[in-house]
């Protein structure tokens, strides 16, 4: 694929928020840009909005330079409502108590203590939200049943314990949208890192096996080219012929092992795309013999049960088990013989493969993760893997594998 198609295009603001929660203002970071449209929309709203209740309110003080000059100080906080949310509620409220303080009329200006409001529920700070409704509310009660004596307007009298219901009404559905849109936010946002940890342990498991392909397409072939090279390098002098034998079975099986790398390269390189060659199986298992053969080992192969079609992801980690069995057989194993068994049973597959030993000791380049990859095959597919050494000196591997329909769930 194109290295260039791996380029990532600049991301415009909307693409951010839903790859990171939000620009850093909408989760109450320092830095980004500052609500300027909405606030400027408020304020006009406020000061147009008053302007025509105060029409309605001649009782009330007229709006006047000192009025509007609280309004504004009201709602230029509303900037700094993503970045500060806690001072800036409590400063609109402030602002708003002052206003009513002075006897200027009723109107819209409960706006702009709704939207810090909204603004500090939603970023989390609920306990401060519900702290300056209360403050405003009993700012409002103090003002209008006990204070109205000594402030303006000149005359003015108590208010109706009526008029209070509304706004209590109002408050709380102020609280209550704003704990909506906060619930929802935090589920958005807890589905979003869900999605991403999903997707990190998909990566994780398509890493691990693609390793264990390479692992046990690599030792087996390797194992073979590491004996034969050895066999080629004792007989050159002496006999030419089966050096260029040992040769020939170095370059088969190079050329295989190559093939099976490119095959699992091509699935990362398209994923999604159908490989090019079918995965290997049991219908292979004559190769594998075939191989060990090359490296000096005799296999013998017996079945036992009624043989039926696998599903592929059993058929692979069956042939890569039996592989790496014999791999370690090769490396490990003082035994110039092995015993692969294949039992069909009813919803399963056995697979058993005995040496007679002794143990060598020798590495022969492997890397130690043999039976680590085995129990993991097995472990995917919901079977049990279980290997060691027998009581008169050999080694045994035996697998289990549950036989389910390609696609159920184990």
């Amino acid at each position: 694929m194109d290295a260039g198609m791996h380029k990532e295009r600049p991301r415009g603001p909307w693409e951010r928020r839903e790859r990171g929660g939000g620009p850093p203002w909408e989760r109450g970071e320092h830095g980004g840009g500052l609500p300027w449209r909405s606030t400027a929309l408020i304020a006009v709203l406020v000061m147009v909005g008053t302007g025509f209740s105060a029409r309605n309110q001649p009782d009330r003080e007229a709006l006047d330079a000192l009025g509007r000059a609280l309004l504004l100080l009201g709602a230029v906080p509303l900037l700094f409502r993503h970045r500060r949310p806690v001072p800036v509620l409590f400063a609109t409220v402030a602002a708003t108590l002052g206003y009513l303080a002075a006897g200027y009329p009723y109107g819209p200006v409960f706006v702009m203590v709704a939207v810090a409001c909204f603004a500090a529920v939603v970023q989390g700070h609920r306990t401060a939200a519900w702290w300056a409704i209360g403050l405003l509310g009993a700012g409002h009660l103090l003002l209008t049943h006990w204070l109205y004596r000594w402030l303006p307007p000149a005359g003015d009298g108590p208010a109706s314990w009526g008029q209070e219901l509304p706004a209590a009404a109002f408050a709380v559905a102020v609280l209550a949208a704003s704990e909506v849109v906060r619930v929802r936010r935090e589920q958005g946002a807890k589905e979003r890192a869900e999605r991403a940890a999903a997707a990190r342990r998909r990566a994780d498991e398509e890493r691990l096996r693609i390793a264990r392909e390479l692992h046990d397409v690599l030792a087996h072939s390797i194992s073979v080219i590491n004996v034969q090279a050895g066999v080629g390098l004792a007989l050159l002098d002496s006999d030419p012929e089966q050096a260029r034998t040992a040769l020939t079975t170095i370059k088969a099986a190079s050329k295989e092992a190559l093939g099976e790398v490119r095959q699992v390269l091509d699935t990362l390189r398209t994923p999604g795309d159908a490989p090019r060659a079918p995965a290997p199986g049991l219908g292979r298992l004559s190769e594998l013999v075939e191989q060990a053969a090359a490296a000096g080992l005799t296999v013998t192969v017996s079945t036992s049960g009624t043989p039926r079609p696998l599903p592929p992801g059993a058929d692979l980690a069956a042939f890569r088990i039996v592989q790496e069995a014999l791999t370690n057989v090769v490396r490990h194993s003082g035994s110039r013989t092995a015993r692969v068994r294949i039992g069909h049973g009813s919803g399963r597959l056995e697979l058993t493969v005995d040496d007679d030993g002794p143990a060598t000791g020798t590495e022969a380049g492997g890397s130690g993760n043999g039976l680590a990859g085995m129990r993991e095959r097995a472990a995917a597919l919901g079977g049990t893997i279980e290997a060691g050494a027998r009581p008169d000196g050999g080694f045994r591997v035996h697998a289990v594998l549950p036989l389910r329909p390609e696609g159920s769930a184990p």
